[in-house]
């Protein structure tokens, strides 16, 4: 890799979004999930074991199902293998099967296919996963805010784990708000933070898109930035609100 090489990296790294930007390298700075990656919780065993073998990710939007992923990848020195289910077919599939048969062949390096949205699969795509697992020519992880039963066929199921994910705590998101602040250099106003907070509905990367949004072109975000960045008024509730609400109701 060359100067020119290195430098386009570094500019396509600087415009990744902030959640991007965020993603941890270890499980032990996974924020989230701690009956998964805790001690003795079933990813902190693939990474002790040094194995994946193949796993469902179910959970909500922005929990940590692509993170997890990629950090279990780089955990055991796997080449990470994205595919999207919305746009990519068994064509996509086998092209990353193959290049996993030559990876192992050539460099003794093995592979991690992850699938995003499995639950978009068809039969037969989910289909042309089954040999490769079978042989153990790769790793899997497929991802979905779907419940698995319904959505991904018995025969992928009965080869596969499934974890399953939470929405993100309120100590959680606040972890994560205070990684975005200081990544941004920005600072955030006690009643911008909690409209942010209360915004995510447990979904962490929502979260830091609307941070990142509402820090541009400040440093000191207030609820109105927020409120412009997700296009939507913040619900006052304090003591007055409370009050003006109940004498409503007497009306």
């Amino acid at each position: 890799m060359d100067l020119f090489d290195e430098s386009g990296l570094e500019n396509l790294a600087g415009r990744a979004p902030l959640a991007e930007r965020l993603r941890p390298a270890t499980l032990d700075e996974v924020v989230g999930q701690p009956h998964l990656t805790g001690e003795g919780g079933p990813l902190r065993l693939v990474v002790e074991r040094g194995r994946i073998g193949s796993v469902v990710l179910w959970g909500p939007p922005g929990t940590g199902k692509t993170t997890l992923a990629r950090v279990l990848a780089n955990t055991v020195e796997e080449e990470f293998v994205p595919l999207s289910a919305v746009t990519s077919g068994v064509k996509d599939l086998r092209a990353a099967l193959d290049g996993a048969r030559e990876r192992l062949k050539y460099e003794g390096r093995g592979t991690l296919v992850f699938v995003d949205e499995v639950h978009r699969f068809n039969k037969n795509q989910q289909d042309a996963l089954l040999p490769a697992l079978e042989e153990g020519l790769v790793d899997f992880i497929g991802a979905t805010t779907e419940n698995p039963s319904f959505e991904v066929t018995a025969p992928l199921l009965s080869r596969s784990r499934v974890l399953r994910l939470r929405s993100l705590s309120e100590g959680d998101l606040g972890l994560l708000l205070d990684r975005g602040v200081e990544a941004l250099g920005v600072e955030v106003y006690d009643d911008a933070r909690e409209y942010l907070l209360r915004l995510a509905g447990g979904d962490g990367r929502r979260m830091l898109n609307a941070l990142e949004v509402a820090a541009a072109g400040t440093k000191r975000v207030e609820v109105a930035d927020v409120e412009r960045a997700v296009g939507q008024r913040a619900l006052r509730y304090g003591r007055e609100e409370h009050y003006d609400v109940i004498s409503a109701f007497i009306k």
